[in-house]
């Protein structure tokens, strides 16, 4: 090559390396830049990447599925009691079909009550309250199963019942053949009315949770309903609001769970409600077992 030729691109070349020498520069400040925030070590950006995909759907961090729940519909509230038990716990009962809440979602809860005066003349007259209260929860993969928020319900309004203003003398008992677990919670509340004698029966049934409240007082100079007696009553209502649920949630041969006890079925994540059951099914005192008692004298 000449020296004339060496002259001409001698401005081209430098600049050309001027350029090359810049490179170094550029890819390093890239580099810091890439590594900033990304931890100490080797490959702290793969890593985070590698973080990000193991959470991704179907990784390791996919939640967990929970089984499903046994019942997906509750009867209607107002039928879960046939007419002839509420008029043994009510008599003079106000309207035997009873009072229903409203509610937005009837197939996740419900609630009916019953009052009833029943005078004696010149010596009084004995009021008496009937409330069932149905509730029923789904299984929820963040929220847990349908029968652990069941539980948590079941909890929720016993203690909701205890610490009840102006509750005195509360007292507790365990309930056995009364869904898949029961407690009664008996206490006594003064009002101006006069003295009442108070019952709830707090019942869980797979995913349903059955509130039955009882109470009742002597207004007027009338003797006090017998405690004792309330609490049977309570008890043997709760029973077949407990047995009114199971029958609703036929499964599709017609065959409904028992009742009582603790429930063992492997097919109950399978059930579906049967059509008809909340007004047919839900009020047939027949299917918790038991005959229907004879009206009785109250003291």
């Amino acid at each position: 090559m000449s020296e004339g030729t060496m002259h001409r691109k001698g401005p081209r070349f430098t600049r050309i390396l001027a350029a090359c020498a810049a490179v170094p520069v550029i890819l390093t400040a890239a580099a810091c830049s890439s590594d900033s925030g990304s931890g100490s070590g080797d490959g702290g950006g793969k890593s985070d990447s590698g973080s990000k995909s193991s959470a991704a759907p179907g990784g390791k961090d996919k939640p967990a599925t929970v089984e499903k729940a046994a019942f997906d519909t509750l009867p209607d509230a107002c039928k879960a009691l046939k007419g002839d038990t509420v008029e043994d716990l009510v008599p003079g009962v106000d309207e035997k079909s009873g009072k229903s809440a409203n509610s937005e979602d009837t197939a996740t809860r419900g609630s009916c009550s019953w009052n009833g005066l029943d005078s004696d003349g010149t010596k009084g007259s004995k009021f008496h309250w009937l409330s069932v209260g149905l509730m029923r929860y789904d299984s929820n993969a963040t929220l847990g199963s349908g029968n652990e928020l069941a539980k948590a319900q079941l909890t929720k309004k016993l203690e909701e019942a205890k610490t009840l203003d102006g509750a005195k003398n509360v007292e507790t008992k365990t309930l056995k053949g009364v869904g898949d677990e029961a407690t009664l919670v008996t206490f006594d509340q003064k009002k101006k009315e006069g003295d009442f004698k108070n019952h709830r029966v707090v019942a869980r049934v797979e995913n349903a949770v059955v509130v039955l409240d009882y109470n009742g007082a002597g207004l007027a100079g009338a003797k006090d309903p017998d405690s004792k007696e309330m609490a049977k009553d309570a008890q043997d209502a709760a029973e077949k609001a407990v047995a009114a649920v199971v029958a609703a949630n036929k499964d599709k041969s017609g065959t409904g769970k028992s009742s009582g006890g603790s429930s063992t079925d492997s097919s109950s994540s399978d059930k579906a409600a049967s059509s008809g059951g909340s007004s047919d099914d839900g009020d047939s005192d027949s299917d918790s077992g038991k005959t229907t008692k004879k009206p009785r004298t109250r003291n």
